[in-house]
């Protein structure tokens, strides 16, 4: 099963309700996704990016996870 934009988004959505989200791709296995969050003040990219792929709920988890590869962007708001 893929995982689909809409549906990348509306997971991100539940963890980071306040954030800038984008997400693109349109094959549901190879993604990118843009998060900015407040949440992520003072923390480094490896921390920001661990609290994106815990929103995801397992769907990377593993070699049959439903998505195969996120390119991922995260920051704090300028």
């Amino acid at each position: 099963m893929a995982v689909y934009a809409q549906e990348l988004e509306h997971l991100l959505r539940e963890s980071f309700p306040n954030a800038q989200i984008t997400v693109e791709g349109s094959d549901g296995r190879h993604m990118s996704a843009l998060v900015i969050d407040e949440s992520f003040r003072g923390k480094n990219r490896v921390q920001q990016q661990r609290a994106v792929y815990a929103a995801l709920k397992g769907k990377m988890d593993g070699p049959d996870g439903e998505l195969h590869a996120l390119a991922l962007t995260t920051r704090a708001p300028d």
